[in-house]
């Protein structure tokens, strides 16, 4: 019996009702079906008195989710399928993603369009398409204290108040650099068009293996976006800040003393993604960012005598 899984932003009615009808089409055709909420996904934050929230990596695959598992469809937003990338990446299940929230860049389907989405998934009628993920790892004397997979971006900052922070970062085995920021982001390809976009960051295509590095509103004219290949692993240090904050995939994250440090490398997990037509990024940049499209008024062409 062939088996398949839902996951579902249960915090939309929509996304909830949509789960259950899902699961009796599939049920009802002979697949065997496991359900989840999205929120699992979800690393939640750190208290200033609890200022750790630790799961492993691969501690937060839902029961039932296996690499025998086909495919899994995701109902919500991009916050959404950020959190299922998670569940799903350690076991390489392949995301069928279903917009059903406000932008979905990162997904493929809208819900009008799910009856016939599900029958190619069914049927096996789809390209998956690999995208690079980071794992994030916070570690205090050496330890590892707090993990997570990243697929958009990790975000380092002060809060509450936003002021000039000091980072040393090393990147591969290059000399470690000294930025003075608001923050920094690192982020994948995927990423490039979240966060660090908007940040100042330029967008890149999925399919290149690079990481960046982008300063938040840098105290300096030498600082800006820096694209390297994701081979290279990066280490942070913070500097004279008694305590940061990291934010990951802008759903989780924990409190950064001074003694800490935090690597980042490229996973060994990707996210995994069902295209039911080929792959066609800057199509998506059309549609979703507005990006390349011809101007609506062209200046009349003068004709010189």
């Amino acid at each position: 019996m062939p088996k398949a899984g839902i996951i579902y932003n249960d915090v939309k009615p929509i996304a909830s009702s949509v789960a259950i009808e899902l699961k009796d089409k599939l049920t009802s055709a002979g697949w065997d079906v496991y359900v989840t909420a999205s929120i699992s996904g979800i690393l939640g934050y750190s208290q200033p008195d609890s200022p750790v929230v630790h799961t492993p990596i691969e501690g937060l695959t839902p029961p039932g989710f296996d690499s025998e598992m086909k495919f899994a469809v995701v109902l919500g937003g991009d916050g959404t399928v950020l959190a299922a990338s998670r569940l799903v990446a350690p076991c390489g299940i392949p995301m069928l993603t279903v917009n059903t929230g406000h932008m979905g860049f990162l997904t493929e389907t809208y819900l009008n369009l799910l009856p016939e989405a599900i029958e190619q998934a069914m049927a096996g009628e789809y390209e998956i398409e690999d995208r690079a993920m980071l794992t994030v790892k916070v570690l205090r004397r050496d330890e590892v204290i707090w993990e997570a997979l990243c697929l958009n971006e990790m975000v380092l900052h002060r809060e509450p108040l936003t002021c000039m922070c000091h980072f040393e970062i090393v990147v591969g085995k290059h000399s470690p650099v000294d930025i003075a920021a608001d923050g920094i982001i690192v982020s994948t390809p995927t990423g490039s068009t979240a966060y660090s976009l908007s940040a100042g960051g330029p967008v890149i295509t999925p399919g290149v293996p690079v990481l960046q590095l982008v300063p938040i509103c840098p105290h300096s004219l030498a600082s800006r976006a820096l694209v390297f290949p994701d081979n290279e692993p990066v280490n942070i240090y913070p500097v004279n800040i008694p305590r940061l904050v990291m934010v990951v995939d802008g759903n989780g994250g924990c409190y950064i003393l001074t003694e800490d440090r935090i690597c980042l490398e490229r996973s060994p997990y990707s996210a995994r993604f069902i295209r039911l037509q080929s792959p066609e990024f800057f199509r998506v940049l059309r549609e979703k960012l507005g990006w390349g499209l011809p101007h609506i008024a062209k200046p009349n062409s003068v004709e010189l005598p």
